[in-house]
């Protein structure tokens, strides 16, 4: 299937609210959520992407109770181990995006080996943002930019460079589920000109059909980039 777009991300967001209107804790909306990764992994690897990134803790959700932030933890440690055989038979690189340097010492080995056995891997690109800022990261790598080349001036490319290197380059689609209308610190700099789609769908009944019918939509735009036809 020819497919423009080459790079999506999605913020999954809702599995909490979708447990709650169901009278079960916001834990089991977040479980229910994790398993849907995989379909919509799979959505993607038929659509010809190359590149997925998921939004699956933020930096600002920190500031949610401990049990909650414990669960959401233990459910990527859960999801490393359950998933890393088939993303490796399905030729999928696997890479966290994010400073997870305060998981637990076993969760940071599964994601260490997951990233180095999956790096030969040349099918889709999974990424995890997982205690991520898009401010933040542009902190780090002007950073970054600034210890290499002190007395240069940081341009664009320099920062499309290091973005390329330590995260995701540039984006063609946003997808954000759960309805609500805001992009929460995400991708900044990567979604300058991407194509963005709402969905009021909560993540956890976010399906293979729906995706592909987003993907067809955006496909039908005619992206300018500020230019004419």
């Amino acid at each position: 299937m020819d497919n423009a777009l080459k790079s999506v991300a999605i913020i999954m967001d809702g599995n909490g609210r979708w447990a709650t209107h169901r009278n079960r804790p916001r834990i089991w909306g977040h479980v229910r959520g994790t398993a849907n990764v995989r379909k919509i992994v799979n959505a993607a690897l038929k659509q010809n992407i190359q590149i997925l990134t998921l939004y699956t803790f933020s930096i600002e959700n920190f500031s949610r109770p401990q049990n909650e932030k414990n669960n959401l933890f233990k459910l990527l440690h859960k999801y490393l181990i359950r998933e890393s055989i088939s993303l490796i038979e399905n030729n999928i690189r696997f890479k966290i995006i994010g400073d997870y340097s305060f998981l637990p010492e076993k969760t940071i080995e599964l994601i260490c080996d997951l990233e180095q056995k999956s790096s030969q891997c040349t099918g889709l690109q999974l990424n995890f943002a997982f205690a991520y800022g898009a401010k933040q990261e542009i902190c780090r790598c002007i950073n970054s930019i600034r210890k290499d080349q002190k007395d240069d001036q940081i341009t664009e490319s320099d920062i499309n460079d290091w973005l390329k290197q330590n995260s995701v380059a540039e984006v063609d689609l946003l997808i954000r589920t759960g309805g609500d209308v805001r992009i929460s610190n995400f991708l900044l700099w990567q979604i300058a000109y991407a194509e963005l789609y709402f969905s009021n769908t909560a993540w956890p009944d976010f399906t293979e059909k729906e995706f592909h019918s987003i993907i067809e939509e955006v496909n039908k735009k005619e992206r300018r980039f500020g230019n004419i036809k």
